[in-house]
């Protein structure tokens, strides 16, 4: 079966596979992102990765997809303040003789969504927002992913939606990652998850509810302003954040609501992909390598 090397980078895990140009994952793994020991043992655990994922017996991937956050070109990682890096060449990720495509993570998550997910049954305008380590989005607009003049559309979590807010790694104030990520909302609360947060929240604990509102408060005035400018039919959250579920959903669509009052806001509904959005993504940056 043909498949190809696939690779999503995030802040906090590194995933990669085998998939299938149907979709299936035949193999799938993780590894936490190292990025405390600086973007250089990030750029080789990708590499180690990679080549493990070659080595596996009976593999015989016949491209390398790999899906990686900040300002990305065909060519190069140009910057992550989630990473550390800057402009690393597309060719520093693997020693191995394959083709090899490099693309922004949650652009090609919105690409698995569209090609996959539930947004293939809503074409036209479609904002999809992971919400992990961090947060960003990517834009569908007639049918098509949106990245912009220089590639750098869908800078959500850097909204700055409490400008007097504490200062954020990108350089502003107040950014919505500060408020609405998963990271952040697991250490506002003192919790290793924000699973942890969001049970606590449904337990009664005031501490982890009032937590739990404001992230979704600050997550609903960012998408209101998207939605503003750009009108979109349908708002896909994912990342780990969406196994919230209805705990998620209800109070974003009323927060939203609240904030929309002259006219309907879009649908909001969860990835229908999950957190393998990026990995499927990453496999069809690959596919297109081959093309």
């Amino acid at each position: 079966m043909q498949c190809v090397i696939a690779v999503d980078v995030g802040g906090t895990t590194i995933k990669g596979g085998l998939v299938a140009r149907d979709g299936t994952i035949l193999h799938h793994e993780r590894r936490p992102t190292p990025r405390a020991d600086g973007p250089d043992r990030v750029v080789a655990a990708v590499s180690a990765l990679i080549a493990d994922l070659a080595a596996r017996p009976g593999a015989a991937p016949e491209a390398v997809g790999l899906a990686v956050p900040g300002l990305v070109t065909p060519t190069h990682a140009v910057y992550s303040a989630a990473i550390g890096w800057r402009d690393v060449p597309a060719g520093a990720f693997t020693t191995l003789d394959l083709p090899l495509a490099l693309g922004h993570d949650v652009r090609s998550a919105g690409d698995a969504e569209l090609t996959y997910g539930v947004t293939e049954r809503t074409p036209g305008h479609v904002l999809y927002v992971p919400i992990g380590t961090g947060i960003a989005g990517a834009l569908v607009l007639n049918g098509s992913l949106y990245g912009g003049a220089s590639g750098w559309a869908g800078q959500l979590g850097h909204i700055p939606v409490r400008p007097a807010g504490p200062s954020c790694a990108c350089g502003q104030r107040g950014c919505l990652t500060l408020y609405a990520s998963a990271s952040a909302i697991a250490a506002r609360c003192g919790e290793s998850s924000a699973a942890d947060v969001v049970r606590r929240a449904a337990e009664g604990d005031p501490v982890a509810a009032e937590v739990w509102d404001d992230a979704l408060a600050a997550l609903a005035a960012a998408l209101a302003t998207c939605t503003l400018l750009l009108d979109p039919a349908l708002i896909v959250i994912g990342g780990g954040l969406s196994r919230a579920g209805d705990a998620l959903l209800g109070p974003l669509r009323e927060h939203l609501a609240g904030r929309l009052t002259f006219r309907r806001p879009p649908r909001v509904r969860a990835s229908a992909l999950g957190v393998d959005a990026g990995l499927l993504g990453a496999a069809l940056l690959g596919f297109r390598a081959l093309a």
